[in-house]
């Protein structure tokens, strides 16, 4: 997973920055009332611009139907975010263009006709946007777009209306959420046109301090002044916590300590682990590797443990199939097998 198992800007703060824009094909009904046979001859129409395409040399696109994928692996696509959930509601007509490095996906038959997406580690979203672009480009050179000269390009909900364009920079902040700054700035953000949602989007909960920074407007701003604008707040929500985190562990040395090496220790020999009190200790330790607290942990493993974590991403390491009751206990085992590698000190 390369957003995960890559380093980049601003790693200690910013898990990934991702773009994505909504597009629909024209002279076809949008997928809320569209027929199946309709929802097929998009997906052919998609997967032919890429069969086709000569003159993108990367990203190289694997074509998948969802109902051909087994529903832990769509799971996984989700947790992974990679794909959305609104993606797996109807498997009937969606399908994915998935690259093979995991850095750009294009959904076909989610909520819109065609959802695509470039997603890349630490704080890059003007080079998400330069990659998607370009895979833009490849689709409308041989498909006509639903446009409308004064409105822009046209989506099945009006709030994407437009350029289209999500961009959203996920990020970890676990000071700024403790000395219980995140309500001012979540304030703060709205006035500019941005929201904070949770780990997986709308209506998701921001579990292990990790948020989703993005823009909330797609008419009126250009492309570059929405990626601007987004980029610009969180380089100043960044700089707020690393203040914060230094602040705190000044004031709390020895509790800042502590609460990392308790939360290594649980990890290491819980029996049981709910997803929260999981992305709690996760978050705990991530800070402490932030702070060169533990040297045995990058910021990339802690973030792919995170992922190892999450309920499909269990059940396939594990091999196991559970229902809700079991899950809590197979995440312990594999957990506890993953954190067996020796745990080093900073002075150690």
């Amino acid at each position: 997973m390369s957003w995960i198992n890559e380093t980049g800007p601003a790693r200690d703060v910013v898990l990934s920055s991702r773009t994505r824009i909504a597009r629909n094909v024209a002279n076809i009904p949008f997928p809320s009332i569209m027929k199946p046979e309709h929802g097929e001859q998009v997906a052919q129409k998609i997967r032919s611009c890429f069969s086709n395409n000569t003159s993108l040399e990367e990203p190289r696109f694997n074509f998948m139907y969802m109902r051909d994928v087994p529903a832990v692996e769509r799971q996984i696509l989700v947790e992974r975010h990679l794909a959305s959930q609104d993606l797996m509601e109807n498997i009937k007509v969606s399908a994915l263009l998935l690259d093979t490095k995991e850095k750009v996906t294009v959904m076909i038959n989610e909520e819109d006709h065609i959802r695509m997406q470039c997603i890349l580690p630490g704080l890059q979203l003007n080079q998400a946007w330069e990659v998607l672009s370009k895979v833009d480009d490849v689709i409308e050179e041989q498909v006509e777009y639903a446009f409308h000269e004064k409105l822009g390009y046209l989506t099945c909900c009006p709030t994407n209306v437009g350029t289209g364009l999500r961009s959203s920079v996920m990020m970890h902040l676990p000071a700024l959420t403790m000395n219980k700054q995140m309500n001012v700035i979540l304030q703060t953000i709205s006035k500019i046109g941005l929201t904070a949602r949770g780990i997986y989007g709308e209506g998701s909960e921001a579990l292990g301090s990790i948020y989703q920074i993005s823009n909330q407007i797609t008419l009126g701003p250009s492309e570059d002044d929405i990626i601007s604008n987004l980029t610009i707040a969180c380089k100043q929500i960044i700089d707020k916590e690393r203040f914060a985190r230094k602040a705190l562990y000044k004031t709390s040395g020895i509790q800042f300590d502590d609460a990392v090496w308790r939360s290594i220790g649980i990890l290491q020999n819980a029996r049981v682990l709910e997803i929260k009190e999981f992305m709690a200790l996760i978050s705990q330790i991530r800070l402490g590797v932030s702070l060169g607290l533990v040297s045995a942990f990058t910021l990339e493993k802690i973030d792919g443990l995170m992922t190892i974590g999450q309920p499909a991403g269990i059940v396939k390491k594990s091999g196991k199939s559970a229902d809700a009751s079991e899950i809590d206990i197979i995440r312990a085992d594999v957990i506890r097998e993953t954190m067996k590698e020796k745990i080093l000190t900073k002075e150690g």
